[in-house]
């Protein structure tokens, strides 16, 4: 069994893609028109196996729950990062809002961001 697929709920399937491609570096994998919205999916640079889809949040629970999560300050994904400070750094250059400045949390360091698309993310480095 393998974890091929993660969704991310989005307010917006085109302003979401930006981000992801032109912010974060992620690169388009499947952008299938799917009638009123598409099967969207981004990889990580390196072109991993994981393909993180932007889902539209276009039910009202899930809208519901994007909003109420972030609200409440949570995360709705991680990403991981190597070097987290190099990594926040270059997302403040390129307009990127951190809302979590990296922070020593039990043997880990974390970040957040938000994605302007309903979410904050979160920022992992081990």
């Amino acid at each position: 069994m393998q974890i091929r697929l993660a969704s991310v709920l989005v307010d917006d399937q085109d302003k979401a893609l930006a981000f992801y491609t032109e912010k974060l570096g992620f690169a388009t994998k499947h952008d299938i028109p799917m009638g009123e919205y598409r099967w969207l999916t981004v990889v990580a640079p390196d072109g991993g196996d994981t393909e993180l889809v932007l889902e539209p949040n276009a039910h009202a629970a899930s809208k519901a729950f994007q909003e109420a999560i972030k609200a409440d300050g949570i995360p709705a994904t991680a990403f991981f990062s190597d070097d987290i400070r190099a990594e926040v750094e270059q997302l403040k250059v390129k307009g990127v809002e951190i809302t979590t400045e990296p922070t020593e949390a039990g043997g880990v360091t974390i970040a957040a961001f938000d994605d302007t698309c309903g979410n904050l993310i979160q920022l992992v480095q081990e």
